[in-house]
């Protein structure tokens, strides 16, 4: 027998799916609320719905408001391809592309740039409810959502590349238990996803890039996890970014260059990021901030090197080679087992004749810091007109490069009682050797 808690976009009697498809599925939720309107009917009474997106496109000229729980909305292909890579083709060779635009089950949001101080208005999906409980279990899923274009920033800056439009794909302002963002796909956003005060919440295999911010964990929050994603923000903004969570897995994403940070924690305290493979073209790329504290950074691949893709040369987060790839303000972290590659021209260091920092260690006390390996090299950085081809071979360039002098462990004044084995030579290692325990790795004789 059919459920009446199943529906199709396509095949429901209110509104154009293809013309605003926010119309649509506010009236679905409306229907829901209408026909589950008692708490307690044979120990069930609400279960909720699934909201299906056939592979199609539809635009989104209506905000989405969801005050339900155990709401899914589910489509039949993330459909990311790069709008970035094609915005900077020439016009002349479109006619040739085999696509022009993300594809699978898309929407478009057609909604107008939210204003100053009005983020969640500019949001597809804006997730709502007061009272109690929290809004639980509402999942979006296996659909994309794509913000169109981005627009002028006052800068020099061509529209299409300042990562600026207002929009926001899914915005979660209230309280929320168990909420679940999988193989979804997000581009051309200014911020993907939002989400405030979140408990146990799944953030796993979804592709979100071409964003400015790609993924935020705002207010407070705890157990919650971010994991196998596809991840690279813009360069005012953030690829993951959370604030004021305990208990917060970070595993095994991918995270591409060009976000202003890979990872940055704000308060902070015993989570984990583990296993992920971090690519930056600024310093800054992991900051542990505000006191983060008793926080597990290990077995992670922190690449840096430079922007080899002519339309963003020059661009940068505005951090000097100084400020370190892994930035600790806090007490009591686990640093180990990191595997990092700089990989510059020696030509570019900020300050002129400055030595790279790898970790530094800028306030907290406590910190231990070990087996932590470094590939230092100097190399002539080379740029081209082709994105994908250009990145490849920087990343798989690994021939006969000079070694780049650099301080493998920095401790602030501002630190102390930090454990450091392993992690640099005697010369690498700049700190107080009253105050912090130090073992320097070996060297090789000559």
């Amino acid at each position: 027998m059919p459920s009446n808690n199943y529906y199709d976009v396509t095949a429901w009697s209110v509104g154009n799916p293809a013309k605003d498809v926010g119309e649509v599925i506010n009236s679905i939720i409306a229907d829901i609320k209408e026909r589950q309107y008692a708490a307690d009917v044979n120990n069930g009474g609400k279960p909720g719905a699934v909201i299906y997106l056939p592979p199609g496109d539809y635009h989104l000229r209506t905000q989405v408001v969801i005050d339900v729980s155990f709401l899914r909305i589910e489509g039949s292909g993330h459909g990311f391809t790069s709008s970035s890579i094609r915005f900077n083709v020439p016009g002349d060779e479109w006619p040739d592309l085999h696509e022009l635009w993300p594809g699978g089950s898309r929407i478009i949001v057609d909604l107008p740039s939210a204003g100053e101080g009005e983020e969640s208005k500019g949001a597809a999906f804006l997730v709502e409810r007061s009272g109690s409980p929290r809004i639980s279990s509402v999942e979006f899923s296996n659909f994309c959502i794509d913000g169109l274009h981005f627009i002028p920033d006052g800068s020099a800056m061509p529209p299409e590349n300042t990562y600026v439009n207002g929009k926001t794909g899914i915005y979660v302002a209230s309280a929320n238990d168990s909420f679940r963002v999988t193989d979804m796909g997000f581009v051309y956003l200014e911020n993907a996803l939002t989400i405030h005060k979140a408990d146990a919440l799944s953030i796993h295999h979804n592709f979100i890039a071409e964003c400015g911010s790609c993924i935020e964990l705002r207010g407070w929050g705890q157990a919650s996890k971010i994991t196998d994603n596809l991840v690279g923000a813009g360069p005012k903004g953030h690829s993951i970014y959370a604030e004021n969570h305990g208990g917060l897995l970070i595993t095994a994403n991918n995270v591409f260059p060009r976000g202003a940070s890979s990872v940055h924690l704000n308060g902070v305290t015993r989570s984990s990021v583990t296993n992920n493979r971090l690519h930056s073209f600024y310093p800054g790329m992991v900051i542990l901030a505000a006191n983060s504290s008793e926080n597990l950074v290990a077995t992670n691949h922190f690449l840096r090197d430079h922007e080899p893709w002519t339309p963003f040369l020059g661009v940068d987060n505005g951090l000097d080679d100084l400020t370190g790839l892994l930035c600790v303000t806090g007490s009591n972290n686990s640093v180990i087992g990191n595997h990092f590659s700089q990989i510059i021209d020696s030509q570019s260091i900020r300050p002129t004749g400055g030595m790279p920092v790898i970790i530094r260690l800028m306030g907290g006390v406590g910190n231990f810091v070990s087996n932590n390996h470094v590939v230092a090299k100097d190399v002539a950085s080379k740029t081209s007109d082709s994105c994908f081809e250009s990145q490849v071979d920087a990343l798989l360039t690994t021939g006969s490069s000079d070694s780049l002098a650099v301080a493998a462990v920095v401790v602030d004044p501002g630190s102390a009682r930090n454990t450091i084995l392993d992690s640099g030579t005697d010369a690498q290692v700049i700190a107080d050797r009253a105050v912090n325990a130090f073992r320097a790795t070996p060297t090789v004789g000559f």
